[in-house]
């Protein structure tokens, strides 16, 4: 058993895509609770399709494809929003033409490259965690770091404008300037989830740990630590799956996430189908956490 564990890491390129695979699995849980608190799984997958176009167009011009993306990820946040308010359309609406529109235009644009160039759209879509080069660790590194400490300053004010906008603005939060910057979050994470699951399934990561922790905990911080917490081993066990059993890493990642959501929509404690059929309460105890925290 322990050989079967040692065995990947003899091999530079796992040592890469483990490292990788943590550092994925912390930072879309971390980010993904907001989404997942405010009710906006649309959301992370409006910006994920939308960073398309951006790998398509850094490619063609010889810059860095993830710079690409995370521009791309800000301009597609920012046409929603323009939508959003200068229209009657709602924001779901906005966010599906959107990431409709901007996915279209991606593979549009790697279709006509394809022509000249060799180039694998399955791993835009799906990821290639195996492949990770050490400057793009580090890059991982640098932005999953980035993300947690903007979190860990500003966790009361996003977890309060995620919830209630209208009271934030009236407690005189800055919430044009946090919606941004939580849009920069989703942004950064998904350019940092790129290379290990891709444009389709980051989605997954971002969302699954984090509904998988909403099961299990009452508090928004243990939901996010327990998030992570199943982000990272999700993350970790779809390698060593993908390793042993020739399995592409990417959606293997993913169904290991969804296999523990299951589990835990199953077997939780106060939550689960079988565990505990009928709620007693009609609200979420994080929820009431987010009311009391500004009483």
């Amino acid at each position: 058993m322990l050989e079967s564990l040692i065995e990947p890491l003899q091999y530079e390129f796992m040592q890469r895509s483990l490292i990788i695979a943590v550092l994925v699995g912390i930072v879309c849980a971390s980010v993904g609770s907001y989404l997942m608190v405010q009710r906006l799984a649309l959301l992370g997958d409006a910006i994920s399709h939308s960073v398309l176009p951006g790998l398509a167009i850094a490619f063609i011009v010889g810059a860095d494809i993830f710079v690409g993306a995370f521009i791309a990820g800000v301009v597609s946040t920012m046409v929603i929003t323009w939508i959003r308010t200068r229209s009657q359309i709602k924001e779901d609406a906005a966010m599906g033409i959107v990431f409709s529109a901007f996915f279209a235009l991606g593979i549009t644009l790697i279709t006509i490259v394809q022509k000249d160039n060799k180039i694998d759209l399955n791993h835009f879509l799906f990821g290639n965690i195996l492949s990770v080069s050490p400057q793009e660790v580090i890059n991982t590194a640098i932005i999953t770091v980035i993300v947690l400490v903007i979190v860990a300053l500003l966790y009361k004010e996003l977890m309060f404008y995620t919830f209630d906008p209208i009271g934030a603005q009236a407690a005189g939060l800055p919430i044009n300037l946090l919606n941004f910057g939580l849009m920069i979050l989703i942004a950064l994470t998904i350019v940092a989830s790129l290379k290990a699951v891709g444009v389709i399934l980051v989605l997954a990561m971002l969302i699954t740990p984090g509904a998988t922790a909403y099961l299990l905990v009452s508090r928004l911080h243990q939901m996010m630590m327990l998030g992570s917490a199943i982000g990272v081993v999700a993350s970790v066990s779809g390698m060593y799956l993908s390793y042993f059993f020739n399995l592409p890493s990417g959606p293997a990642i993913v169904l290991v996430a969804f296999g523990f959501f299951m589990l835990a929509f199953l077997f939780s404690p106060s939550q689960g189908v079988l565990t505990h059929p009928v709620s007693k309460s009609g609200q979420s105890p994080i929820w009431r956490e987010i009311k009391g925290l500004w009483r």
